[in-house]
């Protein structure tokens, strides 16, 4: 089963998409994808604006083992791609992606026809 929640990247959203993603992954079961959520979102808002129109999916693969949940994010902008920084213990910002490496098995970035997606695998429990 899949999950797939198309909105505008607001600040408001972020407890939405959260509690979206727990009630699809079951409580408890992958905190790990709500902060995953959160931070793709945050980059959004960021980079690209409030308002900005957003795809959320999120899937599973696998089983055993190999499950994987695949969190995903979809912004209209192609040439925006995220930078891994490395952020300094006073810096304000600059660790959402360092986050998402380190709950993640892997990340990236997928070009589309129109726009771009961020995903990242993380394990199912």
């Amino acid at each position: 089963m899949s999950l797939t929640v198309r909105l505008l990247a607001v600040p408001q959203a972020a407890p939405l998409l959260r509690r979206a993603v727990r009630e699809h992954l079951g409580d408890g079961a992958c905190p790990d994808a709500e902060l995953c959520v959160s931070e793709l979102l945050a980059n959004v808002i960021t980079h690209l604006g409030e308002g900005t129109p957003v795809t959320l999916r999120v899937t599973g693969s696998g089983s055993g083992r190999a499950a994987r949940t695949r969190v995903e994010l979809t912004d209209p902008d192609p040439d925006g791609h995220p930078v891994r920084r490395h952020a300094t213990g006073t810096d304000e910002s600059g660790r959402g992606l360092a986050l998402l490496a380190a709950v993640s098995l892997r990340w990236g970035v997928r070009r589309e026809a129109v726009g771009k997606t961020v995903w990242a695998e993380l394990p199912r429990p």
